[in-house]
């Protein structure tokens, strides 16, 4: 059996192999490794972090909130390779933020939100047109919500299926290449949209009344479109409810497209370089993230590095 150091090894070396900078975060697993083997721990376990949070020293909750996550991604891995491993809970320590876990969609599920968003009434279909057009971009771009939303008409090139994003979240214009499939979709929306409604804004989205489609009406539609295909409960008093969000349709977008690459044996690396400039991430790590945030990314991740020790070492 390998020591939990040994272990620690392969994992850092393993998320090294994906481009992550582990300067900050290997000296914390180091300490924390080292209390354990120092402790007679031979495991990762709740009662080690406790115990090693107990000893480690003064620190604030969203210091402690940091480690417990990085130890957490540890066990999570190691939990693959030693079935002993017991993943410390997230509500050990509550600091004042955490990454949200991404829901990431089945294609069914994805096919029944698109399917249901079409049924959305209104007096001339402009509503079901809409917000049908709009989540099934999401979902097949991956671009922001709001990003979507911003799209004038003369930034939509269905000539050339071409998609020009300005103002991003990151302040850079990006372009995104669409497939004739969502050309068409929109193609079809545009002139729903322009036989409709005489009276219009320059924005490519737009409800009934001409005035451009905004966040509160996609996550508002976006929620009673949840509910009627029971991805939320019911809620009073038209509230949105818990559950997944229309953003995670974005998630969503990047996860198969990394789990496509796996699949095919591409360079995952240079991939997610290119994924990165896509999706208008400002750094690489945000797109590296996914790996981290989605288990069956993380197997595949660890299952292709150790197949590379094992070719390296016949």
């Amino acid at each position: 059996m390998k020591k939990l150091s040994q272990r620690l090894d392969q994992y850092l070396a393993l998320r090294r192999s994906m481009g992550f900078d582990l300067s900050f975060e290997e000296r914390v697993l180091r300490k924390f490794v080292s209390f354990a083997n120092d402790n007679g721990f031979q495991i990762i376990s709740t009662q080690l972090f406790l115990d090693w949070k107990a000893s480690y020293g003064s620190a604030d909750n969203n210091t402690w909130s940091h480690r417990l996550g990085m130890v957490r991604q540890f066990a999570f891995w190691l939990a693959e390779h030693d079935d002993r491993t017991e993943v410390p809970s997230s509500q050990l320590v509550i600091g004042r933020y955490r990454r949200r876990v991404p829901y990431i969609y089945a294609p069914s599920q994805i096919v029944a939100i698109v399917d249901e968003a079409g049924r959305l009434p209104s007096p001339y279909g402009l509503r079901a047109a809409l917000w049908q057009t709009l989540f099934g971009l999401i979902a097949v771009t991956g671009m922001r919500v709001n990003e979507a939303l911003s799209l004038s008409r003369q930034d939509v090139d269905l000539d050339h299926a071409v998609l020009t994003l300005r103002n991003t979240k990151n302040g850079k214009d990006r372009q995104l290449p669409v497939n004739g499939d969502t050309a068409h979709r929109l193609a079809h929306y545009a002139k729903l949209r322009d036989r409709l409604v005489a009276h219009q804004s320059s924005a490519f989205f737009i409800k009934e009344d001409g005035e451009p489609a905004g966040d509160c009406g996609a996550r508002y539609n976006f929620a009673q479109v949840s509910r009627n295909i029971g991805l939320r409960s019911p809620q009073a008093f038209n509230r949105h409810g818990d559950g997944p969000r229309i953003h995670d349709l974005r998630h969503t977008f990047a996860v198969y497209t990394i789990l496509d690459w796996f699949r095919d044996g591409r360079d995952i690396e240079a991939e997610m370089y290119k994924l990165s400039t896509y999706l208008g991430h400002s750094e690489p790590k945000n797109t590296f993230w996914y790996i981290e945030a989605v288990p069956e990314l993380m197997q595949l991740a660890a299952a292709r590095a150790e197949k590379r020790v094992l070719e390296g070492a016949s």
